[in-house]
């Protein structure tokens, strides 16, 4: 008979193939790890992994024994997470809101995802302006938002960044920099840059809308504008440019707007935002399927858990532009 800490610790190296990665999810000793599977080894009388002391690989028995393992695992403790579920009264429905079609596209496909898991709890998306997504979170309308980083505000919590993508600057097709092939920060004292309310989080206005070059060089600000579109009109018709991500280029594309790679510029990054008074069993489990799906990293726990959310990491390099990666048939 397997204990459960055997098996976890046994998926869970053979996901991460990482002896110290594997005792991090776990929270135990990466010593811990090596004598869990030195026993199961010993146990089976046969070896489930190679190691070198440069990498950890599983054997062919130990491949086909994760392939077995895991979907009985997650059978087990979905079961299990959805009697909890139940005795918990998670339950109702989760209100999520988001601004533009792409992060529409990636909650519907972490919903999906939740309702499998959480078949007693149903999830409402509802696309909002970004002046909208903090009132609505603060005033109770809903329970979590997708949004841009950085947001440094007194009583939300922020999850993992879910997805980065390039910066982009927008300019007029007859702006001179619509002919270039990159710009960089510095050029932002060339151009007008338009504004956004002044009720958004203030770490996301110092991101969006500087007044400052990264050398101090001031930034002339342009007029404001409250919704995408709004953003994309004034900039067509030259009243200024916009920072904005990758994700435009697909979802936004105007005959009278050009959007320009940055060639210095840090990416723009997602994730989902909470009030820190309404962490409840639904907000975390719908936080770590969005998480899943974006697919930077395994799922550091099985379907269901909630014994807490993965930290936040940063999306490795190079930028991965999920957004517009994908087909022009999955745009709604």
């Amino acid at each position: 008979m397997l204990e459960r800490h055997e098996l976890e610790a046994f998926l869970t190296l053979a996901e991460e193939l990482h002896f110290g990665r594997t005792a991090e999810r776990l929270h135990v000793s990466t010593a811990r790890i090596s004598q869990t599977i030195a026993k199961l080894e010993r146990r089976a009388n046969v070896p489930l992994f190679d190691r070198t002391s440069r990498r950890v690989e599983l054997t062919a028995v130990g491949q086909r024994l994760y392939e077995e393992v895991r979907p009985a695992w997650n059978q087990i403790t979905a079961a299990f997470e959805q009697a909890i579920d139940t005795g918990r009264g998670m339950t109702g429905t989760l209100r999520i809101a988001f601004v533009a079609a792409a992060s529409g596209q990636l909650l519907v496909r972490a919903a999906d995802l939740f309702r499998e898991r959480h078949p007693h709890c149903d999830v409402q998306l509802r696309e909002a302006q970004i002046i909208d997504l903090m009132p609505w979170l603060r005033g109770g309308e809903i329970d979590i938002v997708l949004g841009a980083l950085p947001v440094d505000e007194p009583g939300i919590a922020t999850g993992p960044v879910l997805l980065s993508e390039p910066r982009l600057l927008a300019v007029s097709t007859t702006h001179p920099f619509a002919r270039r092939e990159s710009v960089s920060m510095e050029d932002l004292a060339r151009v007008r840059l338009i504004q956004l309310p002044d009720n958004l989080p203030v770490t996301m206005l110092e991101d969006r809308t500087p007044r400052t070059t990264p050398a101090g060089r001031p930034i002339e600000p342009g007029p404001m504008a409250a919704t995408i579109n709004e953003v994309l009109t004034l900039v067509g018709a030259g009243r200024g440019a916009f920072t904005i991500g990758a994700q435009a280029t697909r979802y936004y594309t105007r005959p009278d707007v050009v959007y320009v790679p940055f060639s210095d510029a840090p990416p723009l990054r997602w994730s989902l935002h909470w009030r820190t008074d309404n962490a409840t069993a639904s907000v975390r489990a719908f936080v770590q399927a969005a998480h899943t799906v974006t697919g930077q990293r395994p799922d550091p726990r099985p379907p269901g858990s909630r014994t807490g959310i993965p930290p936040v990491r940063e999306a490795p390099e190079p930028v991965r532009d999920e957004w517009s990666r994908r087909p022009a048939s999955d745009s709604t």
